[in-house]
């Protein structure tokens, strides 16, 4: 959110969605609110503002009031897992804005209270309505609960140092009290272990504890399945192995350049923020009690496939997934987000959508399986690369049709000879194509590499 939207936010009036408070709130109170946020269908709580005429009050102590922030989160049951509050100054006067994602996949309470935010009216909620509520969002999530097998000490400590350095001073100050706030551990009167998130996340041996916990990328010289392909399996906590996966797919997609009239265009197989969307997706929101199988990735050459463990969670359906939000792993979806992997507003099926459209690229598709999901992204099957701009373009800059082929052999070879350019036009003079040739250069798109016979030419 930028200081430009503040105006028109305070301009909203309080509802479902939309709640002010005063600097000096109540931890209970906004707890409270929080929960009933997240019992109904998220929203946003601005503190620092008069409710009664939305004027900006300020907050006093920034720091103060974002510890306070995550201890009211901590105070809901089960601990509600909500993106770090965002610091705003608008008028010389900093406040703080909560996010309470939508699409949780528990149901929270305070002090026993369940409530759920109904208009600008925080509400307890009817029995009919609370089992309701249970019954679709179910209990406390696996990834919760705390694992049998696991203690503190199996955790690796620079990769915890590293995340909470991430977050800031905040997540500094108490490691392990800020892990047990973000549902990565699990405390039972004294004893404090990790969570099945925690271990995932933050694990020394990952594949002690979660074999399942894998990615196989592999890639096929054509469009389907044959005896001639390149595999990686990647075993790692959840955050570096997003980051290998990432890096092996963005050096195994085809890839190159056009002209775009002086100006040299890269182009990939597919949008990387796209794949990236697609990998993190598929490792956040997968199902880990699925054991025996991880995710999948498969590139050919018109195609990637990603198939991850587990159907649908939620009232998530392939006709809704667009708009309907809900997290199966909310503490593991919050942990990617703090590191800048992912976003906790909704918006990545979206922009795949808006993405492959502008690469000129087919929508992706989506569909369950027996065991899993599958999400396939497709390439033009006529072409490995973008069409390159139509040959008017080129003509109306002055070049001539054999000027134009050769343009066209680089794209796709990505060099050209004097040699190769007689065998092309076998009727026209040596120094014609010399000439045509050395045009090219002086206009800036041609560069000749080497001297004499050995010469040759390519995009600049």
């Amino acid at each position: 959110m930028t200081t430009s939207l503040l105006p028109t936010l305070f301009g909203q009036p309080q509802g479902q969605h939309m709640a002010y408070v005063r600097g000096n709130v109540r931890l209970e109170d906004l707890a409270e609110m929080l929960a009933a946020m997240a019992n109904a269908s998220g929203g946003m709580i601005v503190i620092g503002i008069n409710p009664r005429n939305l004027r900006p009050e300020g907050v006093v102590d920034v720091d103060q009031m974002n510890r306070m922030v995550l201890d009211a989160a901590a105070l809901c049951a089960p601990t509600l897992v909500i993106p770090m509050p965002l610091l705003i100054e608008h008028a010389s006067v900093m406040v703080v804005v909560v996010n309470v994602p939508r699409g949780l996949p528990n149901v929270y309470s305070v002090n026993g209270r369940y409530l759920q935010r109904r208009d600008s009216e925080d509400m307890p909620l009817e029995p009919d309505a609370l089992r309701s509520l249970f019954v679709e969002r179910g209990g406390m999530t696996w990834e919760r609960l705390a694992h049998n097998d696991a203690l503190i000490p199996d955790l690796d400590p620079a990769k915890i140092t590293g995340y909470v350095h991430k977050v800031g001073a905040v997540a500094e100050e108490n490691a392990i009290d800020f892990l047990l706030k973000r549902g990565c551990m699990h405390q039972q009167d004294h004893l404090i272990r990790p969570t099945n998130a925690g271990v995932l996340l933050f694990a020394n041996d990952i594949e002690r504890f979660f074999p399942q916990a894998e990615i196989t990328l592999v890639q096929y010289a054509g469009t389907t399945m044959s005896d001639e392909f390149m595999r990686e399996d990647i075993h790692d906590t959840l955050v570096e192995a997003v980051r290998r996966a990432e890096l092996w797919l963005g050096q195994h997609m085809k890839r190159g350049s056009i002209m775009q009239g002086l100006e040299r265009k890269d182009w990939t197989q597919f949008p990387l923020a796209v794949v990236r969307e697609v990998l993190v997706n598929a490792v956040a929101h997968r199902d880990y009690l699925i054991r025996g199988e991880g995710v999948r990735i498969t590139l050919y050459t018109d195609r990637l496939e990603c198939h991850s463990p587990g159907r649908l969670p939620g009232h998530m359906t392939i006709e809704n997934i667009a708009d309907q939000r809900f997290s199966r792993n909310e503490s593991i979806v919050q942990v990617m987000a703090d590191f800048g992997l992912i976003e906790r507003l909704g918006y990545g099926i979206n922009r795949m959508f808006i993405q492959m459209e502008a690469a000129g690229l087919l929508p992706p598709t989506f569909a369950e399986t027996d065991g899993g999901f599958l999400v396939t992204l497709y390439n033009n099957i006529e072409s490995d690369q973008p069409a390159s701009d139509s040959n008017d373009q080129w003509r109306r800059m002055g070049l001539n049709d054999r000027q134009i082929s050769a343009i066209g052999v680089v794209n796709e070879r990505h060099r050209i000879t004097n040699g190769e350019m007689q065998e092309m036009h076998d009727s026209v003079s040596t120094e014609t194509l010399r000439r045509d040739l050395a045009d090219l250069v002086e206009r800036g798109i041609f560069l000749r590499i080497g001297d004499k016979r050995g010469a040759y030419y390519i995009l600049k």
